[in-house]
């Protein structure tokens, strides 16, 4: 259960560029790219409780791993998490488009460290505990 807590948004690597393969408008990318996110993830077993708040919404997610599910952000997502070691993989493909979004979620330090892939893009977003 180490991805159990709150983490606060330390910065972004490439993240503006991510948004943009994904077909994201340049408002929408700016303001993404300063959403004070914050995250509180809840595991037990293998069922997940996810709450993501920022400056613009907020959102809850509950999920089990290996299990299929839909999210919505900008676009509806359909896919799921596993587990492999101690980091999470999740593979999700857009529901207008087909095209796959792979991300994972690791933990180094007292970094929750959440990377993206999207036709050959890579983008990551640093957490901090708290």
């Amino acid at each position: 259960m180490i991805f159990n807590g709150s983490w606060k948004i330390e910065r972004n690597e490439n993240y503006e560029k991510f948004m943009e393969q994904m077909g994201i408008n340049m408002v929408k990318r700016k303001l993404a790219a300063h959403d004070n996110l914050k995250i509180i993830i809840e595991q037990t077993g293998d069922k997940f409780h996810v709450k993501e708040t920022s400056n613009f919404r907020t959102l809850e997610i509950d999920f089990t791993l290996g299990v299929t599910f839909e999210y919505i952000s900008c676009f509806t997502l359909q896919g799921s998490w596993t587990m492999d070691g101690d980091m999470m993989k999740g593979v999700f493909n857009r529901k207008d488009n087909g095209k796959q979004l792979t991300t994972t979620r690791i933990i180094q330090g007292d970094e929750l460290i959440q990377s993206y892939n999207y036709e050959g893009v890579d983008a990551k977003r640093v957490f901090k505990r708290g």
